[in-house]
């Protein structure tokens, strides 16, 4: 058995090596190759290309990348056509993703997309793509998979994969219990995965963390950074404002499970935080254009999976858009949503600061909000999400090896119904 697996962000790297020792668990001969990054290398993947270097955000540097992308596209075509693998498995990273599936259905090949891209919140008109070149849809939470199919594709909740990293991932227990023996609790900075996104939020996290100061000057901070590059970076950063910050290089979990509370850009770190039950306030900076574009796309009310995921009203109404960010947010619409959160294109490190203060100068707010974490966390973040997407996989697979995979998404003008497939009224 031969899998083409098709990976762009770091955390889709981890995403894939899980699920590629977990095929290899049921699978042993199975041969994983493609475009991946580091952790998939170690795990056993053979690589054609570290697609991680290339994971760049927004039109512009996508255009500026955009020869490469192609490039890269044209020798997936080929290897496609004279190397013919059983299945494509594609992990996020939409964008290129799209294309990697357009070439795989064009040879027939059976696509598989773990960890989907939010199509449900950012363009609805992107499922499109996915009905007509993804063959398998498994869905991290039950909600998104509960969209896919109703709007016509083979989708299947399998859990998210991230709970499954967390959960096995080691802590250095001994460097977390030196962080909390020091004197002072300890806030973590967390300022994101993508070079991008540290040079956009490391400032207003600073500035945050100086108002922070000034009202508990007993208060510690230290920030995760994920690669070296970033680390010197926000060093440099840290070292112009004259703060005293701690910077650590992969040590993610652990800063998390010591901290007493956390800063974080929006991202699948929240799924972390929610299992470590670290009360947080998340940030997501943007530039004044792609904010208004944002608006204009945008079709959840939160940016944040861990607030989709409490929120009885996740969709904005028809005909309704986010907030303008020149007033201030109005008040969440569902009172159990647990990270205060900003997507913005101005500064709210003052609002980002007075959410860190209430966490650390009143104890029963900050156990309140633990527990409602607790609650959560029992409820969503159950392992075995890999597990269950690699029995999907070599299932499927094993049965089409018998069997003529049937098209799995259903024709224009039909719906699911729990007993089959009913045919709509023509409007």
């Amino acid at each position: 058995m031969k899998i083409f697996f098709s990976v762009g962000e770091p955390s889709g790297d981890l995403h894939g090596a899980n699920l590629i020792r977990a095929l290899r668990d049921r699978r042993p001969d199975v041969q994983c190759l493609g475009y991946g990054g580091p952790l998939m290398a170690e795990a056993g993947c053979q690589l054609h290309e570290d697609l991680t270097r290339l994971a760049v955000m927004w039109v512009l540097r996508v255009l500026l990348n955009l020869h490469r992308f192609l490039e890269l596209v044209s020798r997936a075509d080929r290897y496609f056509q004279h190397h013919r693998p059983d299945a494509v498995v594609l992990i996020d990273y939409p964008g290129f993703n799209w294309w990697i599936a357009r070439r795989a259905k064009a040879h027939g090949i059976p696509v598989f997309y773990f960890a989907p891209p939010q199509v449900w919140a950012w363009g609805g008109w992107r499922i499109k793509k996915m009905r007509r070149f993804v063959d398998h849809v498994l869905c991290g939470l039950k909600f998104e998979a509960d969209w896919y199919a109703a709007r016509g594709c083979n989708a299947t909740f399998v859990g998210h994969p991230y709970f499954d990293e967390v959960r096995e991932h080691p802590l250095d227990i001994a460097f977390v219990e030196r962080l909390r023996a020091a004197d002072g609790p300890l806030v973590t900075i967390l300022p994101g995965s993508r070079t991008q996104e540290v040079e956009h939020n490391l400032r207003w996290f600073l500035k945050a963390a100086a108002m922070v100061r000034q009202g508990m000057p007993n208060v510690r901070f230290a920030l995760a950074a994920f690669k070296p590059h970033q680390a010197r970076w926000a060093q440099q950063a840290i070292a112009a404002s004259g703060l005293k910050i701690e910077v650590y290089l992969r040590r993610t979990p652990e800063l998390i499970a010591a901290a007493h509370c956390c800063m974080a850009v929006s991202g699948s770190v929240s799924l972390e935080l929610l299992y470590h039950r670290r009360p947080t306030v998340i940030l997501y900076w943007i530039t004044r254009s792609a904010f208004w574009l944002q608006r204009k796309l945008r079709r959840v009310r939160y940016i944040t999976l861990v607030n989709l995921l409490v929120s009885k009203q996740p969709f904005f109404e028809h005909g309704t858009q986010p907030p303008c960010d020149r007033a201030a947010p109005p008040p969440p619409a569902d009172e159990r949503v647990l990270f205060p959160e900003y997507l913005t294109c101005g500064d709210r490190s003052a609002e980002i600061a007075e959410h860190v203060v209430d966490w650390l100068a009143h104890p029963a707010e900050h156990t309140d909000c633990v527990a409602r974490l607790d609650a959560l966390r029992t409820e969503v973040a159950h392992g075995g999400a890999t597990r269950t997407a690699a029995a999907y996989i070599v299932d499927t697979l094993d049965q089409s090896h018998h069997h003529r995979l049937p098209r799995p998404h259903y024709l224009p003008g039909m719906n699911v119904a729990s007993s089959g497939l009913q045919r709509k009224a023509a409007p």
